[in-house]
């Protein structure tokens, strides 16, 4: 599913028109951005978590040359489903 699909499928749930929906949408990721930009979590019950992790400095390969590099440290998002998403799922 692409986000034009999950638009059209939450405005035909929620009786909100596309538009709306859309707005609704990019607002919600927008927030999730910046509260992670931020450096906080956002916990959804239910649904699940977003927050950063710090991921350290690591080796690598390159895959043309085959020789090491290093990959710098960084932090990346992580989102952990919550037990409603899960058992929903399997």
């Amino acid at each position: 599913m692409n986000k034009n699909e999950l638009i059209a499928a939450m405005a035909t749930e929620s009786g909100l028109s596309k538009a709306d929906t859309e707005k609704a949408l990019n607002a919600f990721i927008s927030q999730v951005g910046k509260v992670l930009q931020a450096g906080d979590k956002i916990q959804l019950t239910g649904f699940g978590s977003f927050e950063i992790k710090e991921r350290a400095e690591r080796t690598g390969r390159n895959p043309k040359t085959k020789e090491p590099i290093t990959i710098p440290a960084g932090k990346v998002p992580v989102f952990k489903a919550g037990k409603a998403l899960k058992d929903a799922v399997g």
